[in-house]
Formats: structure tokens, C-alpha cells, sequence
């Protein structure tokens, strides 16, 4: 029996070895194991040294100026409409490329009757002034980009009033609160989340006024207000 088992050792490493290699080329992959998931939602497409009409110039020229009685379709004040692209560069002489040149742009530094926004409404700070500088320099593109959707990490300071500024405050400034209403600071943010008017108006509910009034706000904005209603508001 040794002897016969010895001779056919040989013959069965190779037969376990065939089927060993066998069984490897063939093994189904372990199912467990699975790439990264990609949620492209949560990634930009924005180029931070550009600035984008759709999600930046828009939003904030018609809260500040494209209201009832002033630029919007129905108002034309002095025959200006300042509530979409091809207005804005036609009625406001907009010179792509050239914003010294450029009606509109003049306005919003004029230091007279001519002043945009007019009072008793708050002039545009510096650094919205600045934004459209560069805008109309880098050419007055009707563009866009997906900034992402990214509410992890959700507060005042760092998405919340920022949306404020270019979507609301332009017609909710102190000095002259559009339905009497005012966005000012946190506080005002706080009260209005508390008593429910903030979200019930900016997703157009039924007994709520719309917010803006002139295009609702994205998902993910949305979406941003909710979270940062739901983690208590977190200032910074």
C-alpha cells in the first residue's frame, strides 16, 4: 500500500492543483466588497474665481431691485426690467465685459438721485457691488454651476445668512420691511423659523406669502433651512 501511494502521489497534487486553479479563475467575487458610493449631489461644479448669473447676479438683483413698484415685468420703472437675463443686459445697458461702461453697474455707486437701490431701501454692500464687478468683467454670462448640496454641517454664518442676503433682504431690510417684514440678523431668522412662516412661505404653502416672490427657492436650499431649523439653529 505505501509503495502504490507513493506512485500515485504525483498524480494527486496535480489533480488538486488543477482543480485549485480551476476553482480560482472561475470564483465568483465576493459580493461584500463594493466601491466607494458617489453621491454627486454633495459635489460642485463651481469654479470659485468665477461668478455665476443663475446662482449669484439673479437671485440678488431681484430681491433688491426687481420688486413690486420698482424692476420688476409689471412695475418697468423708467422702462428697466431687472428680472431675468436678457433684461438685465438690454434695459440695463449692461456692457459684457466693461461694468464702468455699464448703466446698471454705475447705478448701484451713484452718489445722487440715481442711487439703485433707492431709498429708503439699503443700498448694495461692497462686497455684493464687487460681486457684479466681476461678473459683467468676466464677460455678463447668463451662466451656471451646481454648487453642491452639502447639510451636514448647516449654519447661520455659513449658508444661512448668505442666502438671506442675496434671496430676502433686499425687500425685508429694516429700513423698509416688504409685508412687514423684517431679516435683519439671527434673531429675526429665529423668530420667523419658530413661528413656522419661514418655511411655510419659502415652499409657497397654501396661507403662507411666497418667498421670494419672484422664483422659488432650490431643493437644496430648502432643504438647508430645514436642517438648520432641525439642529436648533446653530449660529456659527
Amino acid at each position: 500500500m505505501k509503495i502504490i501511494f507513493s506512485k500515485c502521489t504525483p498524480i494527486i497534487v496535480t489533480l488538486i492543483s488543477v482543480l485549485t486553479l480551476s476553482c480560482t479563475k472561475y470564483q465568483i467575487p465576493d459580493q461584500r466588497v463594493t466601491a466607494p458610493e458617489f453621491d454627486p449631489i454633495s459635489v460642485s461644479t463651481c469654479d470659485p474665481d468665477t461668478v455665476y448669473f443663475q446662482n449669484a447676479i439673479l437671485p440678488l438683483v431681484v430681491s433688491s431691485c426687481a420688486t413690486t413698484g420698482c424692476h420688476d415685468k409689471t412695475s418697468h420703472r423708467d422702462g428697466i426690467i431687472l428680472s431675468d437675463y436678457a433684461s438685465i443686459i438690454s434695459t440695463g445697458e449692461i456692457k459684457p465685459g466693461d461694468p464702468n461702461d455699464s448703466e446698471f453697474f454705475e447705478s448701484l455707486t451713484d452718489d445722487g438721485d440715481d442711487l439703485m437701490p433707492p431709498p429708503p431701501y439699503s443700498p448694495l454692500d461692497s462686497d455684493q457691488i464687487q460681486m457684479i464687478r466681476q461678473w459683467i468683467a468676466q464677460g455678463a454670462k447668463n451662466n451656471a454651476c451646481s454648487d453642491g448640496c452639502d447639510t451636514t454641517a448647516v449654519s447661520f454664518a455659513g449658508q444661512i445668512w448668505p442666502m438671506m442676503e442675496s434671496y430676502c433682504t433686499g425687500c425685508h431690510s429694516a429700513s423698509a420691511p416688504g409685508g412687514g417684514v423684517v431679516i435683519a440678523d439671527y434673531d429675526d431668522m429665529v423668530a420667523l423659523a419658530e413661528n413656522g412662516s419661514l418655511m411655510g412661505s419659502i415652499r409657497w404653502e397654501s396661507g403662507y406669502a411666497k418667498m421670494p416672490t419672484n422664483q422659488q427657492l432650490s431643493e437644496c436650499n430648502i432643504s438647508l433651512l430645514q436642517k438648520w431649523i432641525n439642529d436648533g439653529f446653530p449660529d456659527n
